[in-house]
């Protein structure tokens, strides 16, 4: 799946490259955050926030997972809400744009575990 996943977030970027450019002396780039919380009980699953830069280089943040052993862990939701908000808020300020939020989720089976990611889809126009 995390090949998939790679393979589809630079295609994305790719593309948005190649068919953002226009008759003008500008382009417009794209960036990706990807957010993965886990879902998983126990507290066991991994949460990451996912950057693909117009580059198609990433960068990868710990976030952390919504349930411990007890439960659904509030401090943990109020955390990443915070490391989210901040990341999306550090690229609006370098002059990004929210162009797409994609909300997904992912749960196999009737088990109790899956994943809640979504993404956020940003856009930049630049001089060539």
């Amino acid at each position: 799946m995390k090949k998939y996943l790679l393979s589809f977030l630079l295609s994305i970027s790719f593309a948005g490259l190649l068919q953002a450019q226009d008759k003008t002396d500008s382009i417009k780039q794209f960036l990706q955050v990807t957010t993965v919380e886990s879902v998983i009980s126990g507290g066991v699953g991994r949460s990451k926030i996912i950057i693909t830069n117009p580059d198609a280089s990433q960068e990868e943040a710990d976030l952390e997972n919504l349930f411990s052993m007890v439960g659904i862990n509030f401090k943990n939701i109020k955390s990443n809400e915070l490391k989210i908000t901040q990341t999306l808020k550090k690229y609006t300020d370098k002059g990004w744009k929210l162009e797409q939020v994609t909300p997904l989720s992912l749960s196999p089976g009737q088990s109790s575990s899956g994943i809640f990611m979504t993404r956020y889809l940003l856009s930049k126009t630049v001089q060539k």
